[in-house]
């Protein structure tokens, strides 16, 4: 007589159990969220301080990675890394604008260059060939055009982490960046209308730390000309005047920063012809 009662409980619990589906979940694909963007915002350029080899062998063996990696060789191309879907450990301890941390919001791509060594006459850096930067611009575009990076996003480590990295240093070619149509810049015309304004009277120093801001650096905000102040100012300095970058706020520096902060005002849209 009891055994029925227990069957009857046995079938219940076994309605209840979840029974795995061998095809996986059933998934409908046909909508569409509107709120929702594309992960990848920032591209950091770096340089690997080594040839190839050595750094194919830290890029792939170590913590440090990156999407990317462009070769030296005499027709370089590129090494791809690490899926651009996932996220590569190359930026570390770094701000840009409001993004703390870029790893998860960038592509890194390290170019293949020795960096710079110490003389008796100072630091001096390497220069980058021009296949190699050919074949940068080449990749930078597709990127660009497959995630819709904005000008301002194309970034060097230097710009996200100031106060600890140097590249791609100052011999990297941004002018051709801003040639191929990828990153913003100042218009000569422009900045050179705007020296001798700032000839006549240089800006307080917390004058320049509002405008590295407004830039995109994590510069600090005290109105003091410290080191960490030094340290941002040369950085930009390296990128838009690389003739002289030692981080002393100068009238070409105020210019040049009053140009890329003041953009020009869009020409309203033409009016309808009359029928």
């Amino acid at each position: 007589m009891k055994i029925v009662p227990l069957l009857a409980i046995a079938a219940v619990l076994a309605g209840c159990a979840t029974v795995p589906s061998p095809e996986g979940p059933r998934l409908d694909r046909s909508l569409s969220a509107r709120g929702q963007s594309d992960r990848i915002k920032y591209v950091i350029l770096h340089y690997t301080v080594s040839d190839t080899p050595r750094s194919i062998k830290t890029l792939t063996t170590t913590d440090v990675s990156a999407h990317y990696l462009l070769t030296d060789t005499e027709q370089p191309f590129f090494y791809t890394l690490v899926d651009e879907s996932r996220q590569s450990n190359h930026a570390g301890i770094s701000s840009w604008k409001i993004y703390n941390q870029l790893n998860s919001a960038s592509i890194g791509i390290e170019i293949v260059n020795p960096g710079f060594r110490e003389t008796p006459e100072g630091r001096v850096y390497a220069p980058f060939p021009q296949a190699q930067i050919d074949q940068l611009i080449v990749l930078l575009k597709d990127i660009v055009k497959r995630h819709n990076i904005a000008p301002g996003n194309i970034l060097g480590h230097n710009d996200i982490a100031p106060q600890r990295k140097q590249d791609p240093g100052p011999l990297f070619p941004w002018k051709q960046l801003a040639d191929a149509g990828l990153i913003t810049w100042p218009e000569p015309s422009r900045v050179a209308a705007r020296i001798e304004g700032f000839q006549q009277q240089l800006p307080e120093v917390a004058w320049f730390q509002r405008k590295l801001a407004e830039v995109g650096y994590a510069v600090p905000q005290s109105g003091e000309l410290d080191q960490a102040t030094r340290n941002v100012v040369s950085v930009f300095q390296t990128k838009y005047r690389p003739s002289q970058y030692d981080g002393t706020p100068d009238p070409e520096t105020a210019a040049l920063l009053e140009v890329l902060t003041s953009p020009l005002p869009t020409p309203p849209a033409a009016a309808p012809e009359g029928r």
